[in-house]
Order: structure tokens, then C-alpha cells, then sequence
């Protein structure tokens, strides 16, 4: 194994949703106990934990300190570090835990990334909390919803897209989520469906967009070269991740197109060298993206090189990236099913990944998947993430 890479060796997932029925202690505990128990490990076993919360100073006040890990788990006497990078903070978890054992500074490294965002009033949303806490200017009246909804507008001009495009990978990813029991919505949809709901701000309609999410996910980690003592390693080939802009920029910077996102083409260039990656759709097996709303995935396949830039709604149309095409893009169903719950989302893609490449993922089994891709995308697009996994063997 190269000296430069560590291994997944246990994962643990909740199932997303409305969970009213678990607190955020009780989501951390249960995706760090099937993680555990997926790798054969004892809490004892963890030298250092990372724990991404994007939005703890609002509902739950939870997720401001790597104390409510360790309370939550019984995991205590080791350092455990709390991080946020928006929608990139499960992937800083499992970036941190990469590196520190790479570093040497521990053996068996934890990545959490939890969310509760359905515990907390209309005030303390989100949105609300952009409206009260951002820029006084720059940031009033700001949603993104209507961040995204730019750049659909901007493939509608420039690239002859259109609202039936946006649709149908809603309609994709929504059939693809049936077969998954952690999805927050597993009901499939049709085309006139998705058209037909109210607007969010327009071209991005409701059925365009994500839910609001409770959830956990967890993942061990080992340095490659430990891992073959463990059942079934999953090896991280390849970590990029980039901010690329402020909160001030895009918007204001004149020669940006609203076509494709800097930040994403920056992070998968540097996976992609890592990984050994040439050829994205010949190379990769599945992708789980960063659809928090229809447009972004279009967005991504081109800024992930699945596609030449233009040619993303013939990739969508054509079936390649559905179930048994060149590519599943979210055959998890994505963030438009599965939900996002911030902190969590990009471990629970790891978690996908990471069974797919393991022959485990049931009836949405992706057949002889050997290498797969998880990417997320933050701020105004400003921040993204790609960790590329291979199986062994």
C-alpha cells in the first residue's frame, strides 16, 4: 500500500430525517457505535476524534466543543477536535483525521459529522440566521436557494438549459432513494411532479431543492498500511479540498460567469492527481454530489470532468449517470432525498461510497463498483471538497 494514504475501516450512518424521536447526543452515539462495531473496535481503540457541526450556536447548542462527542460516546482522554467548513465540514472531519495519521499522531483516527436542524424555531433556521448574522449588506435578503437559482438562470441563457433539466434530476434521484432505508424521502416522483411544484425562487422549484435534515454519520479510520487487519478496508486514494472565494465574491467579481464553480475544479484537480484519476467517467464507478439543488449536480458534472462544459443535461438525459450507466451520480439519492443535515452529509457519502465499493449497498448495489467519489460544495460555491475511494483487491 503507498505510504501516503489511510483506509476506512469502519462505518455508521443514521437514518436522516425529521428525527424528533433522537436528540443530537443520541444521533452521535448511534453512527459512532455502528462505526465502531463495523471495524471490530473498542471505544478504547480511538487516539484522536474529529467532530464536524456546521451551525451549533442555534436550536440544539450543540456541536460547539469536542465535548459532546465525547459525552455522547464515552470516548474521553484523547484530543478531539470540533471543525466547520459549511457544507464541507464532514469532509474537514475526515481531512483532519487523514492527515493526522499520516502525521504519525495517532493509529486510529474518528470522523463524526452531525446536524440537528429540525429541533429549532423559523427564527433560529438557517436563513434566519443569515438574515440576523451576516453581512448587513452583502447578506440581506441572501438564501441559497436564490444563490443557485442565479446560476440556473445563467445555464438557461449561455447553455439552453431549461426547468425540465432541473427536474429530472430530482426525478433520478428521487427513484434512486427508494432503495435506500436511510433516505429522509423515498418516494419516487414523476417529471409533471417536480414541474408542477410551488417555485422557491425561480428557476429552482421545491421539489428542486433539499430537505431540512436531522443526522449522523461516522467513519474509523487507519493509516493503508494497518489496514489489512481489518475485515474490509476501503482506501482514501485521494483528499482535495479548496476555498476559492469570500462571501463578497462571486457576486461582485466581474469576470465570474456563474457557470461552473472554481472551488470544485480546484479540490477534484488535486484528488484526481492523488487518485491516479485521468479520465473522470472512464475512472470513477459512482459519485455522490452535492445536490442541494437540482442545478448544482448539473454544475458538478462538468466541474468533476464526467462531461464537457455544455454538455451536462445530455449526460443526465442520456442515462450515463443513472443505474447502470458510466457513472451513478447519488444513487444514495442524494442530498435531494437523503437530506442535509450540514455537518453530516459528506461522512454519510463516505459511508455510501465506502459500502458501495464493499458490495453491500443491497438493491442499489452499483455492480463491480471499484472506485467512487464524494463531493460537496459550501457557501456561495466557494468551498468544496472531493475525497476519491478505492476498494482493494
Amino acid at each position: 500500500m503507498p505510504a501516503d494514504r489511510v483506509s476506512v475501516v469502519g462505518v455508521g450512518c443514521t437514518r436522516f430525517g425529521e428525527r424528533f424521536d433522537a436528540g443530537y447526543s443520541d444521533l452521535v452515539a448511534e453512527a459512532v457505535g455502528e462505526a465502531l462495531a463495523d471495524a471490530g473496535l473498542d471505544r478504547r481503540r480511538v487516539d484522536a476524534a474529529w467532530l464536524g457541526t456546521a451551525f451549533p450556536d442555534a436550536g440544539v447548542w450543540k456541536g460547539r466543543s469536542g465535548m459532546d462527542l465525547a459525552e455522547a460516546t464515552g470516548i474521553f482522554g484523547i484530543p478531539i477536535t470540533r471543525v466547520s467548513n459549511y457544507c464541507a465540514t464532514g469532509a474537514e472531519a475526515v481531512r483532519g483525521a487523514a492527515h493526522a495519521l499520516l502525521a504519525g499522531a495517532c493509529d486510529v483516527a474518528l470522523a463524526v459529522g452531525v446536524e440537528k436542524l429540525r429541533d429549532r424555531p423559523p427564527q433560529e433556521s438557517i436563513v434566519g440566521m443569515m438574515l440576523h448574522d451576516g453581512h448587513p449588506v452583502r447578506q440581506k435578503g441572501f438564501t441559497a436557494a436564490g444563490t443557485f437559482a442565479v446560476y440556473a438562470r445563467r445555464h438557461f441563457h449561455e447553455r439552453g438549459m431549461t426547468r425540465r433539466d432541473l427536474a429530472q434530476v430530482s426525478v433520478k434521484n428521487h427513484r434512486l432513494a427508494v432503495d435506500n432505508p436511510l433516505a429522509h424521502f423515498r418516494k419516487p416522483l414523476s417529471l409533471e411532479e417536480v414541474m408542477a411544484a410551488p417555485l422557491v425562487a425561480d428557476p429552482i422549484g421545491l421539489l428542486d431543492a433539499c430537505p431540512t435534515t436531522d443526522g449522523a454519520a461516522a467513519v474509523v479510520l487507519v493509516r493503508a498500511e494497518d489496514a489489512g487487519r481489518y475485515s474490509a478496508p476501503v482506501d482514501v486514494a485521494g483528499i482535495g479540498l479548496s476555498v476559492s472565494s469570500g462571501w463578497d465574491l462571486p457576486f461582485f467579481d466581474p469576470g465570474h460567469a456563474f457557470l461552473g464553480f472554481q472551488a470544485t475544479r480546484d479540490a477534484a484537480a488535486r484528488a484526481y492527481s492523488q487518485a491516479g484519476i485521468v479520465d473522470p467517467r472512464q475512472d470513477l464507478d459512482l459519485a455522490e454530489v452535492h445536490d442541494c439543488f437540482s442545478i448544482v449536480e448539473l454544475i458538478t458534472y462538468e466541474d468533476l470532468g464526467l462531461c464537457a462544459e455544455g454538455e451536462a443535461a445530455s449526460l443526465l438525459w442520456s442515462g450515463a449517470t443513472d443505474r447502470g450507466g458510466d457513472v451513478v451520480v447519488n444513487g444514495s439519492g442524494g442530498l435531494l432525498s437523503c437530506g442535509h443535515p450540514v455537518g453530516a452529509t459528506a461522512v454519510r457519502m463516505v459511508h455510501e461510497v465506502t459500502t458501495q465499493l464493499r458490495g453491500r449497498a443491497g438493491r442499489r448495489q452499483v455492480e463491480g463498483a471499484r472506485r467512487g467519489l464524494a463531493h460537496n460544495i459550501g457557501g456561495p460555491g466557494a468551498i468544496a471538497s472531493v475525497l476519491v475511494l478505492e476498494a482493494r483487491g
